[in-house]
């Protein structure tokens, strides 16, 4: 039975209006909260009853009674602190329970019927239904979920040691609940090591598509090149068959002319007619190939075959030569008075 002084606090917090002010205004429901209470501290002598200001989430302000203190779940295990508000509305509506943490026991993490600050919820307290529920039948189910899985420790799966058949239907829906709890516990772990794999993956993938993307720009760069390359030798190829024109009195003979033929006749049209011709023309050629030499070292550097250092110090080597090549060749045309081959 409980306590005398259980009594008067009860009593005194219901039925005076002062100095409590609780929130509980309809004298029957204040009858059924005196009821309940008397019967849980009964059935729980260490619970004991309070009030206090209570602040639902919406920030609405309310004066509660309360129930607290520590539950023993069993002897190898630690007591779980809790409280149980009773609501405005009660019992029409459900109580509000929530287990303390301390210095010494934390709340662990993903369990099925506490969240991290500590509010509780379970099936009895969802399926909350007056006259069916009351304070006393909350605490046995509160007990009963706490020996499935505690609220301070990581516990395995209970053991079943009576046929399903005997447990009662608020039993049953509480091990359900562990047990889904539980796989979908084992399935988000596995849902998470398999996100990390693909996350891996695709970390690789983006790593081959931007290899596979600088190779492919490389290729592009390289027709680009190649293009204007051909370009060039069409214009120079032009060039050529435009003088060849000009110049050759036999074209249309040397066209006929076998490749395995003179080679005298073949170097027909590039005869000159004296030894400053013949130095421009030197000149020319030394140029022409200086260039073939500059095309090619861009290709070895492009390719990694020659260091930059290397290549800035043969360009600038033959670029000093090239130079030299084609003030020769118009010095030469000066003296000669033409302007081109």
């Amino acid at each position: 039975m409980a306590s005398r002084y259980l009594i008067e606090f009860i009593d005194a917090a219901l039925f005076c209006t002062s100095p409590f002010g609780l929130s509980y205004t309809d004298p029957d429901q204040k009858l059924l909260v005196r009821e309940h209470l008397l019967s849980l501290f009964q059935d729980f002598p260490s619970l004991i009853s309070s009030f206090d200001t209570f602040i639902h989430n919406d920030g609405t302000t309310v004066n509660l009674l309360n129930a607290t203190g520590d539950l023993q779940i069993s002897p190898s295990t630690p007591a779980v602190p809790i409280t149980i508000w009773l609501h405005e509305n009660y019992p029409k509506l459900a109580p509000i329970v929530f287990v303390s943490s301390n210095s010494t026991y934390r709340i662990q993490n993903d369990h099925p019927f506490v969240d991290p600050s500590g509010a509780t919820t379970s099936p009895y307290l969802q399926s909350w239904s007056h006259p069916r529920s009351n304070l006393s039948g909350l605490v046995h189910n509160l007990i009963n979920l706490f020996s499935l899985i505690h609220p301070f420790s990581i516990s395995s799966y209970p053991s079943v040691s009576s046929h399903p058949s005997v447990f009662s239907k608020m039993e049953a829906m509480d091990r359900l609940s562990y047990y889904l709890h539980s796989d979908m516990a084992a399935m988000k772990a596995a849902i998470e090591e398999e996100l990390e794999g693909l996350s891996s993956l695709q970390s690789e993938m983006i790593k081959r598509v931007d290899m596979a993307s600088s190779l492919v720009m490389a290729l592009e760069h390289e027709e680009s090149s190649l293009k204007r390359r051909v370009m060039q030798l069409r214009e120079q190829a032009d060039v050529l068959t435009n003088w060849l024109r000009v110049n050759d009195h036999h074209h249309h003979h040397h066209h006929q002319v076998n490749v395995l033929g003179d080679d005298d006749e073949m170097e027909d049209p590039f005869e000159v007619v004296d030894e400053k011709s013949k130095l421009v023309l030197d000149c020319f050629a030394a140029d022409c190939a200086l260039e073939d030499v500059f095309y090619e070292l861009d290709k070895a550097v492009e390719q990694g075959a020659v260091s930059f250092e290397m290549y800035i110090k043969q360009v600038r080597a033959l670029a000093r030569e090239q130079f030299f090549h084609r003030v020769k060749a118009e010095n030469l045309r000066g003296e000669m008075k033409f302007i081109s081959i």
